[in-house]
């Protein structure tokens, strides 16, 4: 489904991305892990169309989109749900909702509002309270449920769990699980590598701009190398 061939990305003349390549099959659940400041986030923000790469190319579907805008992407079903949750603070639950389905033409917008609101059922109840005043985990839930409501065919995620408590995290995981079970590949981000790579199928491990190594979730949560690097033990 997706393909990154050779990506290199800039910020000004400081090399964030170096020739990665990575592979995401349909149907499949993908985990990148890193430090800080591996290059995850710039990963997804080039894929997602929000940093250009300056060499190389990325592949949705077939299809060359190295050089679309975020908006284009995200017509041909690719969404990002950005780290730090970017829901819109000032509007309802419900118009963030109404949000995340801006571009789509089709009738079927009410009956995934209908479906998020079960999925989720904390966005019914606060469905007319701000974004801006809802608790980090359930922002975190706002914010994957505005991006399915785009209707993607692939949904990144960047550290969804970050700073959330361990009760709600296992909650966001169980979510990321049944997302895909219901048929929508999804790249994550993430830096607690245990869970991630529980829920994987395949994973990647940046370090310095570079992929270091990949290989299917199983083998690398049983690799010494990315216990000792990644796992804590």
């Amino acid at each position: 489904m997706l393909k990154v061939t050779g990506v290199s990305t800039f910020y000004d003349n400081i090399q964030a991305l170096k020739e990665i390549n990575l592979e995401v099959e349909q149907g499949s659940i993908v985990t990148i892990l890193g430090a800080n400041g591996a290059g995850k986030t710039t990963t997804m923000k080039t894929i997602a169309g929000l940093l250009k790469a300056r060499t190389g190319k990325i592949e949705f579907l077939g299809e060359d989109v190295t050089k679309l805008r975020p908006d284009q992407l995200l017509r041909k079903g690719l969404a990002l749900v950005p780290e730090g949750r970017g829901i819109l603070s000032n509007m309802t639950v419900l118009e963030n909702l109404e949000m995340g389905a801006y571009h789509r033409k089709d009738s079927g917008v009410a009956a995934d509002l209908e479906m998020v609101m079960e999925r989720f059922p904390i966005l019914r109840e606060r469905k007319a309270q701000l974004g801006g005043t809802m608790s980090g985990g359930q922002q975190q839930m706002l914010s994957i449920a505005r991006a399915i409501m785009s209707k993607p065919k692939l949904l990144l995620l960047d550290e969804p769990s970050m700073g959330l408590a361990p009760l709600i995290v296992a909650e966001i995981f169980k979510i990321i699980k049944e997302i895909s079970e219901s048929g929508t590949t999804v790249l994550l981000v993430e830096q607690n590598a245990r869970q991630a790579l529980r829920i994987a199928d395949y994973g990647y491990v940046l370090e310095s701009g570079r992929v270091v190594t990949n290989g299917p979730a199983q083998e690398l949560l049983s690799d010494e190398r990315i216990k000792a690097a990644y796992l804590g033990y």
